[in-house]
């Protein structure tokens, strides 16, 4: 007898969200005919409910923006990495109906960056002080960064991520946005990401584009400020679109318990966005 299975991201908004491109390409390339993924507008609020209501055939979640904190705060078990991130991009269901979180972004940080061809290093720069910037943090460390320069404009809003560093026994230095020698640090860093909208970073982007290896984890409008600069500069460039199928690599195993198709689901999302994967 045909047991269907489903699986979807969360989020609001959503109709934008290329999981299903990434899901549905790995399910297929498996041979899981009977599995599907759609998108599910949900927002924060929102989210507890409708989860809870799902049945048996759901095998699990992707959660984007607005809900990673939610996710993290229903699930029944969660990961180490995704409660010191505070948040969860990935609800797994488990058999005995109990959900369980984890923070799949770190993988993406850490593969894009790899894919990148980025060397280690002790140093780097973070800009943004939000659930990426710590996802970025947790990845960071686990490549072998000791310490990183947080550039904020807000450092009264940079509370969750002091924490999350100081979990991960990563020393953190917080700078002003508005004062900064973002050159300066560039130079310096191994490595430099960026978790704020492409509007604010515009003017830093050259400055950002100093460091051997940029991850720009903004990818629409394509290209972005720094991603030009960066090219411009001849240096290593990590996207977010590299971060998005490294996550989703993680996603795919979780869901199936079957090892993710890398090829195929980075050939459907290389054809979905005209070829800017690296």
């Amino acid at each position: 007898m045909r047991t269907d299975r489903r699986a979807a991201v969360l989020g609001s908004p959503v109709d934008h969200s290329l999981s299903p491109v990434l899901h549905n390409a790995a399910y297929a390339a498996l041979g899981l005919t009977d599995w599907t993924y759609e998108r599910i507008e949900c927002d924060e609020a929102r989210l507890p409910g409708l989860v809870a209501s799902m049945g048996p055939e759901w095998a699990g979640l992707s959660v984007t923006m607005p809900g990673k904190h939610a996710a993290l705060t229903f699930a029944t078990t969660a990961t180490a990495r995704a409660l010191a991130v505070g948040a969860a991009n990935t609800l797994i269901h488990r058999p005995d109906g109990t959900w369980h979180a984890d923070c799949t972004d770190i993988d993406g940080v850490t593969g894009a960056l790899r894919a990148a061809g980025y060397e280690a290093g002790p140093t780097a720069v973070v800009l943004g002080a939000g659930g990426t910037a710590r996802a970025a943090l947790a990845g960071l460390r686990e490549l072998g960064v000791e310490e990183v320069t947080l550039v904020v404009r807000d450092p009264a809003r940079a509370t969750d991520a002091i924490a999350c560093a100081a979990g991960l026994s990563l020393a953190l230095r917080l700078a002003d946005w508005s004062t900064v020698d973002l050159a300066d640090l560039a130079r310096s860093a191994a490595v430099v990401v960026n978790t704020a909208p492409a509007s604010a970073v515009a003017p830093l982007a050259r400055a950002m584009a100093q460091a051997p290896c940029v991850l720009d984890v903004i990818y629409h409008p394509w290209p972005t400020p720094v991603a030009k600069a960066v090219s411009a500069a001849g240096g290593r460039l990590a996207t977010g679109l590299d971060m998005l199928l490294h996550q989703a690599f993680t996603q795919v195993e979780h869901f199936t318990g079957h090892p993710a198709p890398r090829l195929e689901m980075r050939d459907a999302l290389r054809m979905a966005t005209g070829g800017v994967l690296l």
